[in-house]
Parts: C-alpha cells; structure tokens; sequence
C-alpha cells in the first residue's frame, strides 16, 4: 500500500526533500512541459474557509497544467456548514478526489482532517502556517541572489503565522532570521524553541533597526490578517512599517518580500512595494510553480526528479 504523503508543515519533512520540491519548481518554471501531464485522471479538492487569490489560482492553474482536475469548495457549500464533522467529511472526500488542499483558520483542523482522510492533504494556510508560501519565496530568493544558505533575512512586524513559518524555513535551509516585532506579538514560542532544539539562526527583538543592518532581504505581512480580531490595534506596529528609510539599512541590494495581500501605506509604504527592491509579484508567480511541485510530490512523486 502507497504511504499517504501530506503536505502540511515544513518541520515535518527532512531538508533535502524540500530541497527536492523547490529544484522541481524551477525545472518546471524554466520548462513546463518537461513532466507532460503526470497528473492526469486526478483531481484535487480544495477547501477554503477564508478568501484566497494566490493559493487558490494558482493551485488551480498548477493541477491543470499538470493534466488533473480541481474542485473548489467553500465550507459554506458543504455540510461542515451544517455540523457533519471534520473527519467525516474528509473520509467521504477521499472516496471520491485523489488529493485535498484545505485551507482554514486552526491548525488543529487541518490535523484533524489529515488524520481522517485517506488521500494526500495540502495546507493551504492555517493561524500556524503557510508551508507552500515559504517554498515559493525560497525559491524567490534564490533567483535574484544566490543560495539562501548563510543569508540574512529581517522580519519586521506582527510574529504571526508567516514569521512561523519562516523561522522554520530558516531551520531547514540554514539562514538566519531575524524577528522584529513588538513583544505583545512574538512568534509562537513552540516554534521559536523548534527552531532552537536544532540550533537554528533565529532571533528576537523589539529593535527593528538593528535586525536589518546587513539583511539581504526584508519581509513583512500584513498587520491584520483574516483570522485576527479586525479592531486590533495597529499603534504598536508602525514602528516597523517598512519604508525606504529602512531599506536603506539593509545590503545595499537587498531584496522586499510581502506574500500578500498588502495593506499600501500601513506593513509598508507604496515606493518600496513598487521599488526596485521589491520582488513580491515574483514571489507570487512563484506560487504556482512550487505548487506543482508539491502535488508531484504528494501524487507522482517518482516525476519529482
């Protein structure tokens, strides 16, 4: 019998094999048809309990392109709306789909349902994480400045699910982070002592001028994400806006991240979000590569290369 192979948190897998996937992204990036449509007579089965454009198209877009098929669901259309459980619906899903991406506010559900289906499932973002986000900025990164590996990364603003999950991109791809936010809104302490255990480049502050002096890339998200509380407080965040002033701290070519959407004028400021620095909508793009790799990884996983 075939070992269902989820794809739900970075900490999770070994290094190499995350190396693997992002190599594949590229390979097919640089060539789309040099895996012809491995995923033909497949289909995906994607679940969104909150809004979604990256995640969503370009899953969409990855699975085609691969020769499969997608259904897409809110879990307003199902009966999770009406009380049927978890566990019970994922059961019956993978009686009938050969994968599913479910992207929803606890991780604790997303562990949940894994656990009760029997086919493959895809975190398409939890409050936790946002595993297939970090491989397509890895990947991101790798394009305009070399490997990661040594690298400096600044993170400045809310720890939130992303910080997370950069910290353990950071653990698994051997570069340094560090994390510039007010004390109120630290990362999640289980990942920060994860990333400790493994001796890991991760630190803390509430100086977010010191974090960048010599970063080769700066980062942000946006203050108040979907599963927040939306009159949450944003007085204790503009200290670490991310403006020109900044950058300007940073390597003198470093490069601005932001997985999007973006509130423009509040994370950061529109001439650093349209500057020269910024590769966010390469990052975006990147998306859809990575998430081919990714179901290569979970459905053909002997195409991966």
């Amino acid at each position: 019998m075939t070992t269902k192979r989820n794809f739900l948190d970075l900490d999770a897998f070994e290094a190499q094999e995350l190396r693997r996937i992002i190599e594949c992204a590229q390979a097919l990036k640089e060539n789309p048809k040099c895996c012809d449509t491995p995923l033909f007579g497949k289909t995906l089965a994607m679940i969104f309990e909150k809004p979604s454009t990256r995640t969503r198209i370009s899953f969409d877009l990855a699975m085609s392109q691969l020769g499969g098929k997608v259904v897409s669901l809110s879990t307003k259309e199902l009966q999770l709306g009406r009380g049927e459980t978890l566990g019970d619906t994922a059961r019956v899903l993978s009686r009938y789909v050969n994968a599913i991406l479910l992207r929803t506010d606890s991780h604790e559900s997303l562990d949940e349902f894994a656990s009760a289906s029997s086919v493959p499932v895809v975190n398409g973002l939890t409050d936790k994480s946002h595993p297939c986000q970090l491989l397509a900025d890895v990947m991101t990164f790798e394009e305009h400045l070399g490997s990661i590996e040594g690298k400096v990364v600044a993170w400045l603003g809310d720890g939130n699910n992303v910080a997370a999950t950069w910290i353990q991109a950071a653990t698994q791809f051997n570069f340094e982070i560090r994390i510039a936010c007010p004390q109120t809104l630290q990362p999640n302490p289980e990942v920060l002592l994860w990333a400790e255990k493994r001796g890991a480049k991760v630190s803390v502050t509430e100086d977010p001028l010191s974090a960048l002096e010599g970063a080769n890339c700066v980062v942000t998200d946006t203050w108040v994400s979907l599963s927040d509380d939306q009159d949450k407080s944003v007085d204790i965040l503009k200290p670490f806006q991310v403006n020109s002033s900044k950058m300007s701290l940073a390597n003198s070519d470093a490069i601005f991240m932001h997985c999007l959407p973006a509130k423009r004028g509040q994370e950061v400021t529109e001439d650093v979000l349209d500057g020269p620095a910024s590769v966010v909508f390469d990052e975006a793009e990147n998306r859809m590569h990575v998430q081919k790799a990714i179901l290569l990884w979970c459905l053909a996983p002997e195409k991966l290369g």
